[in-house]
């Protein structure tokens, strides 16, 4: 069957399919003997497919990964340090050298969204291209919990201003579960539940309001947590793979929203 080659690559783990369609716009995929183009479909059964010259065969397609890291702090959540482009010497670490050979080689495999890089905890991993794409969807909302330190003791009037949604940039942020769970001198510990995953949203909010982050950890993503209950916390830098419960949660999400692939990708990028 005939799928665009974005979708093939995504799926066959060569790539997320957003990564997937800039390789296809930067002319590192060959269709049949020529360079292909954006919105072309291919058969991977009968077509010849090529990436940076290595033909896709139909028994080499891995097998689906899916799993939770605890991302450390200061750890860049791509699969490669952008300054590594720029002749920069300082490399940093992202979240693929935290895996195993076997698994960020050649498997596809990368983050489902991003964590800042001084933000730490639950992150997803894959080579599903196809859930990728659906998860990190501008209109698609997985809730995602996090315990956040801030700067002071926001009064109940502030936190409900948050709940309601605040505007930032022309634009007010969907409504937020958030709760007090500690105070110590100046600082507050809030636990946020938010649906929405704008750019550095929890810090920009913060310091809109005048509480500014001081530490943001994300401890669960739906149901998929760091520390399920009944067990042992997964520790920072350590990973997972997620359970079958876990990896149900994530496709039916999918499957109860519909989403068109976009002609003009740019317009969905997040």
């Amino acid at each position: 069957m005939e799928e665009r080659l974005q979708k093939i690559l995504s799926q066959w783990g060569v790539a997320s399919r957003r990564q997937a369609e800039k390789m296809i716009l930067t002319g590192q995929v060959r269709l049949n003997g020529s360079v292909a183009h954006l919105g072309q479909k291919a058969n991977p059964e009968t077509d010849l497919i090529e990436v940076n010259g290595k033909l896709l065969k139909p028994g080499n397609r891995p097998q689906f990964i899916y799993l939770l890291l605890n991302k450390p702090l200061g750890v860049l959540s791509t699969c490669r340090d952008s300054r590594e482009c720029n002749n920069i010497l300082e490399k940093r670490n992202t979240v693929l050298d935290l895996l195993p050979q076997t698994i960020r080689e050649g498997q596809g495999v990368h983050p489902v969204g991003r964590l800042d890089a001084e933000s730490t905890g639950a992150l997803i991993l894959t080579n599903d291209g196809g859930l990728t794409f659906h998860l990190t969807h501008p209109r698609y909302h997985v809730p995602k919990t996090y315990q956040v330190w801030v700067q002071g003791h926001p009064p109940e009037s502030v936190l409900e201003a948050w709940r309601q949604g605040v505007d930032l940039c022309g634009k007010k942020t969907l409504p937020a579960q958030i709760r007090v769970l500690d105070r110590r001198h100046q600082q507050t510990l809030l636990e946020i539940v938010l649906t929405e995953g704008r750019n550095r949203q929890i810090r920009r909010v913060a310091d809109l309001l005048s509480y500014p982050v001081i530490h943001l950890h994300r401890i669960a993503i739906g149901p998929i947590q760091l520390q399920p209950p009944g067990e042992p916390v997964l520790l920072s830098g350590h990973y997972r793979y997620l359970k079958n419960f876990e990896i149900r949660f994530l496709k039916n999400r999918v499957h109860q929203t519909s989403v068109k692939v976009p002609a003009d990708i740019k317009e969905y990028r997040v």
